[in-house]
């Protein structure tokens, strides 16, 4: 089993900065009227940038951890982003939370970790990548 880098936490914690940044940016532009306009707005809004540079940076380290690790490993990291976003929108902007999504997210980490370590679970030590074809 390959041991859990830190960096591989970074994709869900970008990801929830990424809908942090574009729900200000959103809140900032309003109602902007026909889409030139509103275009415009996005593109000189501080916030829309800053979600821009956050999803490239994103970009990147997920091509990283891709070349790192089965993709069946992989994705489900994307998962905790649905938690990230639900704490930061209690935390940031006041959002209320309820007892379902509480129960979601305990189920969501829960899920994540048991595809993370079905391999130990299983018994079955052999990676797929590594394996050399004659």
């Amino acid at each position: 089993m390959t041991p859990v880098r830190l960096s591989w936490l970074a994709v869900p914690v970008l990801n929830t900065l990424f809908q942090i940044f574009i729900k200000r940016g959103a809140e900032n532009l309003g109602e902007t009227g026909d889409p030139p306009h509103w275009i415009a707005g996005a593109l000189q809004s501080p916030w829309i940038l800053a979600a821009l540079a956050v999803e490239i940076i994103c970009f990147f380290l997920w091509m990283r951890i891709l070349s790192e690790l089965n993709l069946s490993k992989a994705f489900p990291l994307s998962a905790i982003s649905y938690v990230l976003v639900i704490a930061s929108g209690w935390l940031v902007f006041g959002e209320p939370v309820v007892a379902l999504q509480v129960i979601g997210s305990i189920l969501i980490l829960a899920g994540v970790w048991l595809i993370a370590v079905a391999k130990t679970v299983t018994g079955n030590t052999h990676d797929a990548r590594s394996t050399s074809h004659s």
